[in-house]
């Protein structure tokens, strides 16, 4: 979606709403599709003082998978991202400013739609505090201990044996 910045480029203390939606349905992140609604984007570009300032919001629900209980779950995903937009850069490390083509317009749908995949979580949990689940028996343990025997640390072994032979005594 380009979108002119024409009408504000010379005019100081002007500014231009904008707000869309984007289809990320396909978008494959982790062997997984987890923007199943629209994925909304808001945001203005004001012209202050001869600089294009762009400050855009984007959100939408995600459809996530617990990384350690696999428990399916909803999650709010919002992104916020300001940049400067000029029509040259002068400091090429500058990753701040987005350059405008034709000198006046902005790609917004490509520039939320990378914003928002680089913010995306590498890794979900349904909870902070989430315990996962047993690596034995595959129980969640969320929902209490499960019944497998803790196995003893080998290296410790010697002392198990040990502690055996004072039981018997």
């Amino acid at each position: 979606m380009l979108f002119s910045v024409k009408p504000i480029l010379h005019s100081p203390g002007k500014s231009l709403m904008f707000q869309f939606s984007m289809d990320l349905t396909d978008m494959d992140f982790n062997g997984r599709c987890p923007a199943q609604e629209p994925v909304m984007a808001e945001g203005a570009v004001r012209n202050t003082a001869g600089m294009l300032e762009l400050a855009l919001r984007v959100w939408t629900t995600l459809d996530c998978v617990c990384d350690r209980c696999a428990k399916e779950f909803r999650r709010e995903k919002e992104v916020f991202y300001d940049c400067v937009l000029a029509e040259e850069k002068q400091d090429e490390s500058n990753e701040d400013i987005v350059l405008l083509e034709d000198g006046e317009f902005v790609d917004l749908e490509d520039l939320a739609r990378t914003v928002f995949i680089l913010e995306m979580d590498t890794k979900t949990l349904c909870s902070e505090d989430c315990k996962g689940l047993c690596s034995r028996c595959g129980a969640d343990l969320n929902l209490g201990p499960c019944s497998c025997r803790k196995e003893a640390d080998p290296r410790l072994a010697v002392l198990a044996k040990l502690l055996e032979n004072s039981d018997q005594e």
